[in-house]
């Protein structure tokens, strides 16, 4: 991956990142990993790629044809999925979400499992992937650093009237995290 100034150059990458980081919080899954795989995936609105086993790899995010009787219990289309803007991110991030939730192994090989669940595949994908997500975390850390914090949803002060000056407080606090990036190490 070049390196990404402050703001991306091209109108290409903004969309990536943006439509990422979006659905990535929306699907609460690490932002880096959906990152990571827009970069692996690369693809472009409107392509179709043929594979060698008959499918297709449709769209920026590559979601493979084999996906589209799933998608079309939803009423998604296959124009739906090679259309442009966030919606291929938003389908690859709940995808991804499945497989982050659902699948065995750790969290690369789930990861992966978005390109293939066949084990060679799966592994040679796995590695650049954490290369990339590791990659994209640092990117993160440095231009959209994560900020903790409480907020408050609401507090209500309410005078009983069967208790002469009696008041009920009631006050709750939510704290709310997504993970925006799972960082690997090799030690």
């Amino acid at each position: 991956m070049p390196t990404i100034p402050d703001l991306p150059p091209s109108h290409q990458q903004h969309e990536r990142i943006v439509c990422s980081i979006t659905a990535a919080e929306k699907y609460a899954i690490p932002a880096n990993i959906l990152l990571a795989i827009a970069e692996k995936e690369n693809g472009k609105p409107g392509v179709w790629v043929k594979n060698t086993n008959g499918t297709h790899d449709v769209g920026t995010l590559q979601f493979n044809t084999a996906y589209l009787k799933t998608l079309g219990r939803y009423g998604i289309s296959a124009e739906d999925v090679a259309s442009g803007g966030c919606y291929a991110y938003d389908l690859a991030a709940w995808r991804i979400h499945g497989h982050l939730s659902k699948d065995p192994g750790d969290i690369w090989t789930r990861a992966a499992n978005y390109h293939s669940r066949t084990p060679y595949y799966n592994t040679l994908y796995r590695n650049d992937l954490m290369v990339k997500a590791n990659r994209w975390a640092d990117w993160l850390n440095k231009f959209m650093p994560a900020h903790n914090a409480q907020i408050k949803a609401y507090t209500t002060e309410h005078a009983t009237q069967q208790a002469s000056q009696a008041t009920q407080v009631v006050q709750a606090i939510k704290t709310a995290y997504v993970p925006r990036s799972i960082i690997v190490s090799s030690q």
